[in-house]
C-alpha cells in the first residue's frame, strides 16, 4: 500500500529551531484533498517517516517519537512532502488506512466531505479492476471490451439528457452519477486518468 519510495531523501532545509526542535506538520488526504489533522515532527521523526513511508510525529505530551497508527493500525501512508515558503512546516499529502482522529471521526476537523470524491471512487475502480474482483459489476464490464464500455457511457449519456428535460431533480443527479462511474471504467481502459483530464481543462482555461 506504500506511495512513498522507503528511504527517499528529500533536500529540505528546515528550520527546526523556531519552534524548539519542531516543525507543524498538516496532513492532506492526498485523493479528496481534505486536511485531516495537524502533528509536530522533529528531525528524527521526518527521518523516519522518509525512511518507513507512513507518518510519525513527535508528541509533545509523551515527548517521544510515536507512529501514528501504531495502536490502532490507521497508518498514514506518505504520497508527497512538501515544506513550506519559510522552511518552518510541513504539508504530507497521505493515504488514510482508516479514521484519522482519536475520536474515531475521518479527520481531526470535520467528517468525511463528498467533495473530492470522485478520485476515491476511481482507486477502487482501478482497485476492484486490477485484482480481478469476482462478482464485481465493474470489473465484469471492464471484461466485456472496450466496445462495451463505451456503448455503456452513451446510453447513460442519453438517459441523463432524456431526465434533463423533465423536472425530477432526484432521477437527473442518479443519472448524472451514473455517467460519471461509467465514466471513469472508461478512462481507465483507455489507461487514462481524472486528473488527465482536468489538465486538459486546465490548459484550455489559461488560454
Amino acid at each position: 500500500m506504500l506511495y512513498f519510495k522507503k528511504n527517499k531523501k528529500l533536500k529540505m532545509k528546515l528550520d527546526f529551531e523556531k519552534e524548539n526542535g519542531l516543525v507543524p506538520v498538516i496532513i492532506q488526504d492526498d485523493r479528496t484533498q481534505q486536511v485531516l489533522m495537524l502533528g509536530y515532527m522533529n528531525e528524527e521523526a521526518l527521518e523516519l517517516t522518509q525512511k518507513d513511508g507512513r507518518v510519525h510525529f513527535f508528541s509533545r505530551t509523551k515527548n517521544r517519537i510515536w507512529l501514528k497508527g501504531e495502536t490502532s493500525e490507521n497508518y498514514l501512508y506518505v504520497k508527497s512532502i512538501k515544506q513550506d515558503c519559510d522552511s518552518d512546516a510541513l504539508l504530507i499529502q497521505a493515504k488514510p488506512a482508516g479514521n484519522v482522529c482519536h475520536t474515531g471521526t475521518f479527520s481531526c476537523f470535520e467528517e468525511k466531505k463528498s467533495k473530492g470524491f470522485l478520485y476515491e471512487l476511481e482507486e477502487t475502480i482501478s482497485e476492484r479492476i486490477d485484482q480481478k474482483v469476482e462478482k464485481s459489476y465493474t470489473y465484469d464490464l471492464y471484461q466485456r471490451g472496450i466496445n462495451k464500455m463505451a456503448q455503456k457511457v452513451g446510453e447513460e449519456a442519453v438517459e441523463l439528457v432524456i431526465e434533463a428535460k423533465d423536472d425530477n431533480a432526484d432521477l437527473f443527479k442518479n443519472e448524472s452519477a451514473d455517467l460519471l462511474y461509467h465514466f471513469l471504467i472508461l478512462l481507465k481502459a483507455k489507461s487514462f486518468s481524472l486528473s488527465d483530464i482536468e489538465e486538459v481543462l486546465l490548459n484550455r482555461n489559461s488560454k
